[in-house]
């Protein structure tokens, strides 16, 4: 799958450059899905990207395939977890860990990139210390400015809060602190009167 291009409309979305090879150095990488295949466009460039490197990876349903790849390349550690939370206290630990130089390569949904990179500059890893590739479904990971439940995989707009039912309009900001977009009720004016859902675009 390659790499998402997004529109640039969205001036609060981050950029997502994409990964890039910083040599041998201590590195954290954390990939879900495809963004799997991120991490190994990055090692066929440069196998030495590896040596130093904690990998943790969270593969998709059902594929055991990439996962078995990823793990021959050479990773001084490697580790699989079903979810992010699964994996979450490990990671945690790796930037505690992490000394001066090291570097934070996360590859995968948006979702993924914004609740990582959020939990990585919150432990102290320096924002230029973060490289990211958007690899993955253009969904977003929406927070409810009523209940404040998050909604993951989000693909239309208006959506039905996960969490209290309402039905909201997607707004185009994005929280870097929540590592998510925003929800607004879209019937709060009309009560309910919800237009049709139309696919988000990028």
């Amino acid at each position: 799958m390659p790499r998402t291009e997004f529109s640039p409309a969205i001036f609060s979305r981050p950029v997502y450059p994409g990964l890039i090879s910083q040599g041998a150095v201590p590195a954290i990488m954390l990939a879900e899905g495809a963004g799997a295949e991120a991490l190994i466009d990055l090692a066929l460039a440069d196998a030495s990207v590896m040596d130093r490197a904690h990998v943790i990876y969270i593969p998709a349903r059902g594929d055991s395939a990439t996962g078995a790849r990823l793990g021959q390349l050479g990773a001084k550690m490697y580790h699989e977890a079903p979810s992010y939370a699964a994996c979450l206290e490990r990671y945690r630990k790796a930037l505690a860990d992490a000394h001066m130089g090291s570097w934070l390569y996360l590859a995968g949904s948006e979702g993924l990139i914004a609740q990582a990179a959020a939990e990585a500059t919150a432990a102290g890893l320096p924002a230029d210390a973060i490289l990211s590739e958007h690899r993955g479904p253009v969904t977003r990971r929406m927070q409810c400015v009523h209940c404040k439940g998050i909604t993951e995989e989000v693909a239309t707009d208006p959506f039905t809060c996960a969490h209290c039912g309402r039905s909201l309009f997607v707004r185009d900001h994005f929280s870097r602190r929540l590592g998510a977009f925003q929800g607004v009720a879209i019937d709060a004016e009309t009560p309910g009167i919800v237009p049709e859902p139309r696919s988000i675009q990028r």
